[in-house]
């Protein structure tokens, strides 16, 4: 009787250890995703014929737009069509958009192939977790799988970069997209097999306009940033996609008031703690975001970094991101999330600062990058997981799951719009430096400081972001320590 009894729990064991297994491969895909390509940018430059860093820089906004665009759609579809069908939708499609990637010869295949690998993740991501959440009861075993998942999420980034650059050096930049296809097929035949299919069956319907509205919105305006130093463009083109992406945003505003499913409730906003730490999310996304883009640049265009050594030097700083969120974790139930918001967004800021004062073209990596990298790494490992517990504390334990999500397409979308300031800004700075040719010779090294000069200004516009992100969270945010401990515990305060 014994025997009999076991070998079944056995067997239940096994199939919820390989649905982990086959959420965190997934959520590890998404992850990454967002990270791989940035020490690709100088092949994918190089191959594709990218001539301006506003062009190169939708390799990755497409991707962080139309993920955090579509992310609370793709949470809603899921609920209401199911999340394992949901969940399966959005690989084929990721991998789909891989292919299509890798395969590109021309600037606007890949551009598209990101946007759709971005809404892939959108579908896959929230139903990933709400799988996980069916799966595993509530309780130890829940929780251990919630860390995985976690983990697999804040270690998500350093995988990618170390992988894009091993995958391009050894390689080609293609594999950084095609290695997305076993993964993708592994999920999809893990799904089927591990996977139960559920719903809720008290979900409403999905706000597709809305979702189409703000996306479409948010391309618009960033279109309309990075071509704004663009002389290929007349002002009055110019001029009409700012005024198209106001008319897109305006209208997804009134649907969102008008429908009785919106997308986004606006009523969440009425709680000043969720309303803080959006705002606070989308200024990080904004900052943070393109120091990655940026630096990756300094170091492979300007110093002629590898691939693979351009991913190592951003080692450390994934390391010290994942130190100083386990600090945060333990401090968050006894001093609560404000000063870990205001600590964390002064130490970013003044990383930022320190890159906007001080890099050149010829700065010391031990002496200039390096310490810059640690204190932003440490203001974002400090901030994140209190900012996770002050938007999700901030609202009933019902709206929590929308928190969440609210808050990572917040960042998101921040980094595209952030990304697209900029290298406008960037742009600008470097064509009221140099005006020459950059391919002569002799005017080179003038064209190598004034690029320099312009990524410069653009650190110090991302320390203004962070330094007022720390200014908003430190005025709005009002959460108890006990609630915001309490809040890291909710399922929905993971992802």
């Amino acid at each position: 009787m014994a025997r009999t009894g076991t070998a079944p729990a056995v067997h239940r064991q096994l199939n919820k250890r390989m649905a982990l297994v086959v959420i965190a491969m997934s959520q590890l895909m998404v992850v990454l995703d967002a990270t791989i390509v940035n020490v690709a940018l100088n092949d994918i430059r190089t191959s594709l014929g990218f001539t301006s860093d506003s062009d190169l820089s939708w390799v990755v906004t497409g991707y962080t737009l139309t993920f955090g665009g579509f992310l609370l759609l793709g949470g809603k579809l899921a609920d209401r069509l199911g999340r394992r069908s949901v969940f399966i939708a959005g690989a084929v499609l990721f991998a789909v958009a891989s292919v299509l990637g890798g395969m590109a010869q021309n600037q606007e295949l890949l551009i598209a192939a990101r946007l759709l690998q971005g809404l892939g993740g959108a579908l896959m991501s929230p139903a990933a977790l709400s799988l996980l959440t069916v799966v595993f009861e509530e309780g130890p075993e829940r929780n251990k799988a919630l860390g995985v998942f976690s983990a697999i999420t804040a270690g998500g980034a350093a995988i990618g970069l170390l992988l894009g650059g091993v995958l391009t050096e050894y390689a080609s930049w293609r594999l950084v997209l095609f290695v997305n296809v076993p993964i993708a097929l592994g999920s999809i035949v893990g799904a089927l097999r591990y996977l139960p299919e559920s719903k809720d069956e008290d979900a409403q319907g999905f706000d597709v306009p809305g979702a189409v509205l703000v996306t479409g919105g948010l391309m618009a305006l960033v279109f309309g940033l990075v071509k704004l130093n663009d002389d290929a463009y007349a002002t009055s083109t110019k001029t009409a996609v700012f005024v198209l992406a106001v008319l897109l945003l305006a209208a997804f505003v009134v649907v969102q008031r008008r429908s009785r499913t919106p997308l986004l409730p606006f009523r969440l906003f009425r709680s000043r703690s969720l309303l803080g730490a959006d705002l606070g999310a989308l200024l990080v996304g904004a900052g943070v975001f393109a120091m990655f883009f940026f630096v990756t640049l300094w170091m492979q265009v300007v110093n002629g970094y590898s691939p693979i050594k351009a991913g190592f030097a951003f080692l450390p700083m994934t390391v010290l991101i994942g130190v100083a969120a386990g600090i945060s974790a333990k401090l968050l139930g006894r001093v609560g999330p404000r000063p870990l918001l205001v600590t964390g967004m002064a130490l970013a800021g003044t990383g930022m600062l320190i890159l906007g004062l001080r890099l050149e073209p010829g700065s010391s990596y031990v002496g200039v990058i390096l310490p810059s990298l640690g204190l932003v790494a440490l203001g974002m490992g400090l901030a994140f997981v209190a900012l996770t517990s002050a938007a999700v504390a901030g609202v009933g334990k019902a709206d929590a799951g929308i928190a969440s999500a609210l808050l990572n397409a917040g960042q998101q979308v921040g980094g595209a719009l952030g990304l697209a300031i900029l290298t406008a800004v960037s742009t600008n700075r470097t064509k009221d430096l140099f005006s020459g040719n950059p391919a002569d010779p002799v005017q080179a090294p003038a064209f190598l400081d004034a690029l320099v000069s312009g990524w410069s200004a653009g650190f110090l516009v991302a320390a203004g972001f962070l330094y007022l992100a720390g200014v908003l969270m430190f005025a709005l945010v009002r959460v108890s320590k006990e609630d915001a401990a309490q809040a890291l515990k909710e399922p929905a305060a993971v992802g």
